[in-house]
């Protein structure tokens, strides 16, 4: 092992080491002190504004000189509204109720101990994550509001951006006399890294991935902390044969181009095949005329007017675009589409437009995925949105947390038995 590569291991490892000190102190923070630093951190942000936003225009211009696409530098943009939203999020978590010290279930024993399950932080929270600065508040508050630490590993594309922010949240807690390891950033330079992050077993409790597919894979595949799997988003959205056109193609369109960088955005449009020719082309060419690039089986889509539109490939139907382009498919109705979707989702969110109430139903009971939306938006996924402040992430596994990942989802429990002297034979 070079030297330069020891010494990256040994930072973070001291880091982490430091994490686990200041967890033992977090963990035993009362909701009100928690809160009182939350609504400082977010009003340190705002007042600060202009010396984030002269670190994010390093990382735009590095990007823009790297040649990123104009998804990436959308993820990597902060403005000021944006770094007002960030704060409200604080502001929200701030608000929300206190999961810590929850009681999940109690009973007494016919021998006469008291059992009770409490919710408690899960620990040291390790944070691998790409581009998006605004993850690193996001991670932060949600952290502290759930008495846990958070050891930030973002990206060297937003180097600047994630420096800037933690000193920010870092000289807030020192105000509040509170540990500045209880958010840290790690080393960037290198993958190598996430690699000594996610394998710092004994010092860091839960490594929670979040970016794209190959990330993803490559933390969830080579950690040996346990992972929470936060998924890409392949969100599909079908078209019924009975629905309300216009609506439908309303919600299509806002899925897909409200803010084509996120997971959540709409990737596959599926539309039923009893739909007549004039309907589905007017959901194509609703498409492309706000600026969206079809792909799809040419054959079948030109067979009912469709011009202009691109080949898909096999990949297409599994593909997370990120940008102005969807797939669109032709499936024998609901049924149809919840095959198609059982073989591409991600598992993320999927959507229906349809006023049969039955075939709501058999959509939302046969699609195996974290969220499904009727009759509304794929682009309601979201933490935020949901009431749950700022989100950790969209898990699509199963174990321990599905969908937006909030506070309930960053504790564990333990089993607190109260007895009086009792013995067992």
């Amino acid at each position: 092992m070079s030297d330069a590569r020891q010494q990256q291991r040994d930072e973070v490892l001291a880091k982490a080491r430091a994490a686990k000190a200041a967890s033992r102190v977090i963990a035993t923070l009362t909701t009100d002190v928690k809160n009182k630093v939350l609504y400082a951190a977010a009003k340190a942000l705002e007042q600060q504004s202009s010396r984030i936003l002269g670190a994010n225009s390093q990382d735009i211009a590095a990007g823009r000189e790297a040649g990123f696409p104009d998804s990436l530098i959308d993820r990597l943009a902060l403005t000021e509204e944006r770094i007002v939203g960030i704060a409200g999020g604080l502001r929200q978590v701030a608000a929300l109720p206190d999961p810590v010290g929850d009681v999940l279930a109690g009973k007494t024993l016919p021998n006469g101990i008291r059992m009770q399950q409490v919710r408690v932080p899960l620990g040291v929270m390790g944070m691998v994550y790409e581009a998006r600065p605004n993850v690193t508040v996001d991670a932060f508050g949600l952290a502290l509001k759930s008495g846990n630490v958070a050891l930030l590993r973002g990206s060297k594309s937003a180097k600047h951006s994630n420096t800037v922010l933690v000193e920010i949240l870092q000289e807030t807690l020192a105000k509040h006399d509170l540990p500045q390891a209880a958010v840290q950033l790690l080393p960037c330079e290198t993958h190598d890294s996430v690699q000594d992050l996610i394998t710092a077993r004994g010092l860091v409790d839960v490594v929670i991935p979040r970016g794209g597919a190959g990330l993803i894979n490559a933390v969830v595949s080579k950690a040996t902390v346990p992972t929470i799997e936060t998924g890409t988003g392949n969100c599909h959205f079908y078209i019924d044969h009975d629905c309300d056109l216009d609506e439908a193609i309303g919600l299509l369109l806002n899925g897909k181009t409200r803010r084509v960088s996120v997971c959540n955005a709409t990737e596959t449009a599926l539309l039923d095949a009893a739909l007549d020719d004039a309907a589905k082309l007017k959901v194509v060419e609703s498409l492309q005329a706000a600026g969206v690039t079809v792909h799809g089986d040419v054959e079948k889509l030109e067979a009912f007017g469709a011009e202009n539109v691109v080949a898909a490939a096999e990949t297409d139907w599994a593909e997370e675009y990120l940008s102005m382009d969807i797939a669109v498919q032709i499936v024998a109705g609901v049924e149809g589409a919840i095959e198609h979707i059982a073989e591409w989702s991600s598992g993320h969110t999927e959507g229906i437009s349809t006023r049969n109430i039955a075939t709501a139903q058999r959509f939302a009971d046969g699609v195996d995925s974290a969220a499904v939306m009727i009759n509304a938006s794929t682009a309601w996924t979201d933490g935020e949105q949901y009431g749950f402040g700022a989100e950790i992430g969209i898990s699509t596994q199963k174990l321990h947390a599905r969908g937006p990942m909030a506070l309930p989802e960053l504790t564990s429990s333990k089993w607190v038995l109260t007895g009086n002297g009792h013995m067992r034979p």
